[in-house]
């Protein structure tokens, strides 16, 4: 009999997606909560403790310059739009496009006119993972 999260059996066949099957009752999700923080009303942690610094959390100075450096990056995406662009990747590839557009979470770019060593791709996606560096012109 198949089985659904936290090992209850599932309502239906194989073939059936849960909360399908006539009369399906919800299974109960359990809930994870963060410790409660100093003062007793907040979650997380203490900015003094050790681990609350381990993590990274700087200082207002910091914050601004990470501020700063992820506006300078999103404005140069921005400036890349319908530019030609150069991408040096892995394995020594090279390629050139037009760039289009990044997703959300710039892990992907959507690029036109794909010039690869095998020829050229009319649309493309482009994973930033595989992406070492890239250039364009600001003319």
């Amino acid at each position: 009999m198949p089985h659904a999260c936290g090992g209850r059996p599932a309502r239906g066949g194989p073939g059936e997606a849960l909360g399908e099957a006539a009369g399906a009752a919800a299974v109960p999700v359990g809930v994870i909560r963060l410790p409660r923080g100093p003062e007793g009303s907040s979650r997380g942690f203490a900015p003094s403790s050790p681990r609350f610094q381990a993590l990274g959390a700087g200082g207002a100075p910091e914050q601004r310059q990470r501020a700063a450096l992820r506006e300078r990056y999103l404005r140069s995406l921005s400036a890349m739009a319908g530019r030609r662009v150069r991408f040096a990747m892995h394995e020594r590839v090279s390629v050139a496009a037009v760039f289009g557009a990044s997703d959300i979470d710039v892990l992907n770019f959507q690029v036109s006119e794909l010039q690869t060593p095998l020829g050229v791709q009319k649309e493309a996606l482009l994973r930033c993972s595989d992406i070492i560096a890239y250039t364009f012109d600001l003319e």
